[in-house]
């Protein structure tokens, strides 16, 4: 079973909904899916099924709730792009991570107390996955094709749980250089483990859109299940 349910901010001040899908048996663990600047669509909705589906306990909340609740947009619709483009620098994303941080509350509540929990983010969600795994008290972290990590190299000595980034070599927002920036200030840290994916692009492991990429998103779905079965099982 799938559906949104409310998940109260850390505050207790305000509600956001989260979109939920329980597994059919007793969870392995819990997973947070963090969407794209698409909002909950239904490529993140397809995404927290799967992870359902795979045994977790599965929740994607909508981030964007303090601009507009509910956001849901198809990347391939010129006017769609140019909207999520739009509301990358309206989010707030420090009360973004603190929205995280409900959510790992809120999975804990029902797992129980010390129940472990991954966090799996895409674009935007692959930033805020990064800065989830370091500010943080989730279990294990993974960001697919993150834009703007190499800004935030300096937190990142605060990793003490298993990070993992999939970073596409030929991202038209991540540079070349950038890609380089992030391998020399991430690479020495033994918690976090980077995989390229040389020739693709930004979005290859979308469930929507046109950049999708079957075989690098089976490549790097595989690794991230085989993480999460090592870190969060």
């Amino acid at each position: 079973m799938a559906e949104f349910s409310p998940i109260a901010t850390l505050e207790g001040d305000a509600r956001f909904d989260a979109y939920v899908a329980e597994p059919a048996g007793q969870a392995k663990a819990a997973i947070i899916i963090i969407q794209e600047i698409f909002g909950v669509n239904e490529g993140i909705r397809r995404k927290t099924e799967s992870w359902a589906e795979a045994g977790y306990l599965a929740l994607a909340p909508d981030l964007f709730w303090r601009i507009e609740p509910h956001i849901e947009l198809d990347p391939d619709v010129p006017d769609e792009m140019s909207k999520g483009l739009s509301l990358f620098p309206r989010f707030d994303q420090d009360a973004g991570i603190r929205d995280l941080e409900a959510t790992i509350k809120a999975a804990r509540a029902r797992l129980g107390g010390d129940a472990k929990v991954g966090l799996v983010g895409y674009c935007l969600g692959g930033r805020l996955a990064f800065m989830a795994a370091c500010r943080t008290d989730g279990d294990a972290f993974v960001g697919y094709y993150g834009v703007g990590i190499d800004g935030l190299i300096g937190e990142s000595k605060a990793i003490g749980k298993p990070t993992m980034l999939h970073i596409a070599g030929a991202d038209h927002f991540v540079s070349a250089e950038v890609q380089q920036k992030m391998h020399d200030g991430l690479g020495p840290n033994r918690h976090i483990t980077l995989h390229d994916y040389e020739g693709l692009d930004h979005g290859f492991a979308t469930e929507m859109g046109n950049r999708r990429d079957p075989a690098g998103a089976q490549l790097a779905d595989s690794r991230t299940v085989a993480f999460f079965a090592e870190h969060l099982d």
